[in-house]
């Protein structure tokens, strides 16, 4: 059986996007890169002025010490948050449950950040002052990565890992000033696969009229699996 990936159309790539968190070790080529980035180029912003820029970051020695400055912050973030959210309490103490399970993956992905294939951080150059919705003019092209990503048969996942040493990898990387570091993005060859992604029903995500009143049509299509993640749903109205 060939391992090249099979072609996937817009909207089956749309709903089979998922978290890739692990990796197997292999490199991305230049010309995936190429490609996906190219995509991600495509991306509408504010005014059509383009104002994202991407430091892609494979294996060179700039490369490698920014890997290693978001690896000790990722560890510390995750390692803080499984602990406030009770990772190991309650379902996340049920071997295979959905917490479990996501515990595992996030203490692998923290573990391995340093060797990921390919560390992109979306920047945007700022032309304004800092303004609540400036992030449309990047987070677009951050998903049409990911999207591009998925249809040449690699994945990714985008974070906020880069923070707590953002004053380091701008020294490191010379960043700008007035030019804002989106998100930390992670990509490489699925150890696992994509697949149908498990999401809330369509009903409790779209309203029609009134605020949380779904329309008729809001159904999923048959055979959707539906996660048990996110805030608690509300119960049937009480009879008393």
């Amino acid at each position: 059986m060939s391992d090249q990936p099979q072609p996937v159309g817009l909207y089956e790539g749309l709903l089979t996007t998922r978290a890739i968190r692990r990796y197997r070790p292999d490199r991305v080529p230049d010309e995936a890169l190429r490609d996906i980035l190219f995509a991600a180029s495509r991306a509408p912003s504010g005014s059509n002025r383009q104002p994202f820029r991407f430091l892609v970051l494979t294996d060179g020695p700039n490369a490698g010490r920014a890997k290693a400055l978001i690896a000790s912050a990722a560890q510390r973030i995750w390692s803080a948050k499984a602990a406030g959210d009770g990772y190991d309490r309650g379902s996340g103490a049920e071997q295979g449950s959905p917490k479990a399970r996501m515990a595992a993956t996030m203490d692998r992905y923290v573990a391995d950040f340093e060797s990921v294939p390919v560390l992109i951080l979306p920047c945007l150059v700022r032309y304004r002052p800092p303004t609540p919705t400036e992030g449309a003019s990047v987070y677009p092209a951050v998903q049409n990565l990911l999207l591009a990503a998925r249809a040449l048969g690699y994945g990714g996942v985008i974070t906020h890992f880069h923070a707590p040493v953002e004053a380091e990898l701008r020294h490191l990387l010379g960043i700008p000033d007035d030019t804002l570091v989106a998100a930390t993005v992670t990509l490489g060859v699925p150890e696992g696969r994509h697949g149908p992604v498990r999401r809330r029903p369509l009903s409790e995500l779209v309203y029609s009229e009134t605020w949380g009143e779904a329309p008729g049509w809001a159904t999923d299509p048959p055979g959707t699996r539906h996660t048990s993640a996110g805030p608690p749903r509300p119960g049937p109205p009480s009879s008393g």
